[in-house]
């Protein structure tokens, strides 16, 4: 049986849906994806964090402009979440960090 200070085994495939997690796991879960998405050679991320009051969506975008080797970042398409995610491009490999 699995307590909840267990780890969970998360995939690792381009798509973060922060509904899944508390907010308070935002803050060390967003980097912590991107590194791992950048170890599996994946550069573009879609990160969805809902459109509620946009409080969650302004607490991603403050941790991703201070986290390194992000490169860019904008809201999505509307065919892929609109406000409701952000997509975002890591720097390739050999970009300084």
């Amino acid at each position: 049986m699995m307590s909840e200070s267990d780890p969970v085994e998360w995939p690792i495939n381009g798509v973060l849906d922060l509904h899944l997690f508390r907010p308070a796991e935002v803050k060390d879960l967003v980097p912590d994806y991107l590194v791992e998405c950048r170890k599996r050679g994946i550069r573009r991320i879609r990160i969805i964090h809902g459109k509620g009051t946009g409080q969650l969506r302004e607490t991603v975008h403050a941790i991703l402009r201070r986290t390194p080797g992000v490169a860019s970042f904008t809201l999505a398409p509307a065919t892929a979440g609109g406000w409701g995610a952000t997509v975002v491009e890591l720097e390739g490999e050999g970009s300084e960090p």
